[in-house]
């Protein structure tokens, strides 16, 4: 399928289009959502091959022009190479068309084709040279050797690794491991360019395209760059205030709860999120949830006998 079906824009798209409709289209079909529908996962990897192509403005140049297929492999025009001579004549020509046939040449009025080979293979085309462009006397212009395939890797990142942009380890299909750092901004099907550690092909090796897929977090959850928490606090901590041990995604540091802190109050600690591409970390916002004890006979007691209460704490939904 024609690659910007596969991503579902137009041929004119900007390159922000094509990014916005990837990255739609990896929320959708990323494998993690679909471990149950192998056809996902395929087309997960249809569209990431269509992206990669189409973000690099050469490959999406040379595959606009027809010379490179959906895969980035180049494509033979005409069905295959050339030579030879044209054998037919036309009125006015001898030896058959001009600049043409028979090796014969010269710089008379023939044809000049540059255009059409120009379109074909880019830059300055197949020019003729010595009163030939193709088989005959004159210079031709050879193709530059294909490089080596690209390769695909899914990297899964703690989520608390991606937040703070620790290195991560990559094993390539040869065995070897790299040290990778991950991006200012890194998001869930970001990708990761290792150039030359692709496959070998005439022109040299291909790169390797690491996805990145962060790993969810059993009690933080991420709110754009920021990074979010349910807090438990005691009673007591709720009613009286004081420090307690929060964790972080850097390490658990220590937070003041106010003095008649109520569920649902949310509290600041500063840079403790994703960055952004400027290198900008977000915030980790705590909410904090009063954690009750059960069937506490001296907090029942309590109760029983308190005289406050504090009002109707539902008056302003109207009850």
């Amino acid at each position: 399928m024609d690659l910007y079906a596969q991503l579902g824009v137009k041929r004119g798209a900007t390159e922000a289009d094509i990014k916005k409709a990837y990255r739609s289209l990896a929320k959708q079909l990323h494998p993690d959502r679909n471990k149950d529908n192998p056809k996902a996962a395929e087309r997960f990897a249809k569209v990431t091959q269509a992206y990669d192509l189409l973000s690099d403005a050469s490959k999406r140049a040379r595959y606009d022009r027809g010379e490179i297929d959906e895969e980035g492999n180049p494509k033979m025009p005409f069905g295959g190479g050339y030579g030879g001579s044209y054998g037919g004549s036309r009125p006015g020509a001898s030896g058959g068309f001009e600049g043409f046939g028979n090796g014969g040449g010269g710089s008379g009025g023939g044809p000049d084709l540059s255009d059409l080979f120009e379109g074909l293979f880019g830059g300055g085309g197949a020019r003729r040279a010595g009163g030939a462009a193709f088989g005959g006397g004159g210079a031709t212009r050879t193709r530059a050797a294909a490089k080596g395939a690209d390769v695909a890797y899914r990297l899964t990142v703690p989520f608390t690794e991606a937040a703070t942009l620790s290195p991560q380890r990559v094993t390539l299909a040869d065995g070897t491991t790299i040290e990778i750092k991950l991006p200012k901004g890194v998001e869930d099907g970001a990708r990761v360019r290792l150039a030359g550690k692709g496959e070998v092909g005439p022109g040299g090796k291909g790169d390797a395209i690491v996805t990145i897929a962060i790993e969810p977090h059993r009690f933080f959850s991420r709110d754009g760059n920021h990074v979010r928490l349910d807090l438990p606090v005691s009673l007591k901590e709720a009613v009286l205030g004081g420090k307690v041990k929060v964790p972080t995604p850097d390490g658990a540091v220590m937070l003041s709860v106010p003095r008649g802190a109520s569920s649902g109050k949310v509290l600041r600690i500063k840079g403790r999120g994703f960055s952004d591409k400027a290198g900008n970390r977000g915030d980790l916002l705590v909410t904090l949830m009063v954690d009750l004890p059960a069937a506490d006979s001296e907090l029942e007691r309590f109760v029983e006998q308190w005289s406050g209460g504090g009002g109707n704490p539902r008056a302003g939904l109207g009850v």
